[in-house]
């Protein structure tokens, strides 16, 4: 027994010595290998694909963002999200904003090729097209209320979708076709759209194609490509929302006050949500789930915001219905969508209290459940999200010890007052009494506060989107208080990056609707705070 382990090890030892020896010598020229990935993509799930190395050994896929530049010493680069395969291809979801994959191979003694080429998703072009998802040609038809689905265009309000009778006379551009015109409605609010095509149904098939629509409801770039749809009146319809497990942005997790959202049905705008903590007892059917720990009505198509935050570990389960105006179900219930809260090991590095802008959204109609509009997805370290919108500086100092005290963050990422900038009744020295307060419990409760600058804003563009004035002395109140927070001990100065030309106002760049930073926005404020990360209290 002791002769045949000494042989074994011996075995070993020559295997890893040879094995060391082909890496490290890279006898095999694998370092002048060039990976060339490329991908497929069906249904909105992508797969990305390249040649297998002629030599053992693991890939890792790398999702990376551009940055926005405009912060010194950035690179050109953010990592989002690894992952890592034997294989080679591996599967990703589509991705809320343009993003780029690298693939690098790597042996038993470390990375054997440079990364490949950055392949983009979604690769939009110039002028922007959104991309279609969902297709319905003979092999698959719809039916007359077919879903139809597309990627997201980063900083659209809503989306205005045409159907047509023939394919237009020229595609992309931004005018409808006066000849092969049906109808047309820019009442989209999500990237999903369930079409009424009853009055089509002899026509067997036609055309459709959307576009991205701003504020003012001018066009984002050009209609996509026109599609065909083919239509069998046989086929059932969908009786009940459908999740939008489209476009997620990658290793993001959904806040401590959940945000739920879906595609609507057709002129539906009454709908229910609940929550479970284990999965329902019958799915897709009309009754609510005799075990769900709480549900909620809106009167909202497309998303239900969570008044109670769910902090603790564990496994959560949603599903939404549809709900005539006296409340009866119409339809079922939707799929169940799943998500889960960890429990932490030790203390949390970091959590962030504050608002809207940190609860996340934007774009005025996209909701915090959309985690591109989240400045917490491009921070370069994990960050629990404790935002609630529609705080006050009042509002979050009073949730301190129900929403803070439970996670025990090492560092608290404070940022809170825009609203109440805008508030008539409430002056710099509130605000600045509140910080003050939030700051003096997390030094009793053992917690680092770092406190950001508020942001200016942007009145006119307030105006018209929630019709809504703002404090005439919002600017001089956002000058006491930034003074305030610039004379703490650990603070990070956002403000001078995001205003306009002028420097009076937030530059719409930022801001589509004048208050909540968009994507653009939220990238930069990452950027921001990573350069600050010394700040931060390590376990």
């Amino acid at each position: 027994m002791k002769k045949f382990l000494i042989f074994a090890l011996l075995i070993l030892f020559f295997t890893l010595t040879s094995l060391f020896t082909i890496e490290k010598g890279d006898l095999l020229g694998l370092n002048r290998i060039a990976l060339q990935a490329t991908f497929q993509e069906k249904d909105g799930q992508l797969q990305l694909s390249w040649e297998r190395l002629p030599y053992p050994c693991f890939y890792r896929v790398d999702t990376l963002v551009p940055t926005t530049g405009l912060v010194a010493g950035e690179e050109q680069y953010k990592l989002l999200d690894s992952q890592y395969t034997m294989r080679a291809s591996c599967e990703l979801p589509g991705t809320a904003i343009p993003v780029v994959y690298r693939v690098s191979a790597f042996g038993m003694f470390g990375q054997l090729t440079a990364p490949s080429e950055p392949v983009a998703n979604p690769d939009y072009p110039d002028p922007v097209r959104p991309m279609i998802i969902s297709h319905y040609d003979a092999s698959d038809p719809a039916s007359l209320m077919p879903f139809l689905i597309w990627h997201k265009v980063p900083g659209a309000v809503c989306y205005e979708v045409e159907l047509l009778s023939a394919p237009p006379a020229s595609e992309g551009g931004t005018e409808h076709d006066a000849a092969a015109h049906l109808e047309s409605t820019h009442q989209i609010f999500t990237n999903g759209w369930q079409a009424d095509l009853k009055k089509y149904q002899d026509k067997g098939r036609i055309w459709w194609r959307v576009r991205a629509l701003d504020l003012h409801l001018l066009a984002i770039g050009e209609w996509s490509t026109a599609e065909p749809l083919t239509i069998d009146p046989a086929r059932q319809a969908p009786r009940a929302p459908m999740l939008n497990n489209y476009d997620i942005m990658p290793g993001a997790k959904m806040p401590v006050y959940p945000v739920y959202h879906w595609i609507p049905l057709h002129d539906i705008m009454h709908y229910e949500v609940e929550l479970m903590t284990q999965p329902p007892a019958e799915e897709h059917c009309n009754q609510p789930d005799p075990n769900r720990v709480w549900s909620r009505i809106v009167d909202s198509a497309t998303a239900c915001y969570d008044e109670y935050p769910r902090p603790y570990a564990g496994d959560y389960y949603w599903r939404v219905r549809a709900l005539d105006k006296n409340n009866n179900p119409i339809g079922t219930w939707s799929d169940t969508a799943h998500f889960v809260v960890d429990a932490p090991a030790t203390r949390v590095t970091a959590a962030a209290l504050g608002d809207s802008i940190t609860h996340g959204g934007g774009a005025v109609s996209i909701s915090p459940a959309e985690l591109e509009y989240s400045y917490l997805t491009y921070l370069d370290f994990p960050c629990l999200n404790l935002g609630r919108s529609g705080d006050t500086s009042s509002m979050t100092l009073a949730r301190f010890d129900t929403d803070v005290l439970p996670c025990q963050p090492l560092n608290l990422l404070i940022l809170t007052g825009t609203n109440s900038l805008r508030s008539t009744t409430i002056t710099a020295e509130q605000v600045i009494a509140d910080l003050r307060a939030i700051g003096d419990k997390c030094r009793a409760n053992d917690i680092r506060p770092i406190y950001l600058t508020l942001m200016p804003i942007n009145p006119q563009h307030i105006k018209y989107a929630f019709h809504t004035d703002t404090d005439p002395n919002w600017r001089a109140k956002l000058t006491t208080i930034n003074r305030w927070i610039r004379n703490q001990e650990y603070h990070v100065d956002l403000e001078p990056y995001f205003y306009d030309d002028s420097q009076q106002v937030l530059d719409p760049k930022f801001s589509i609707d004048g208050l909540h930073n968009d994507i653009y926005g939220k990238m930069l404020m990452g950027e921001i705070i990573n350069r600050h990360t010394n700040l931060l209290r390590q376990p």
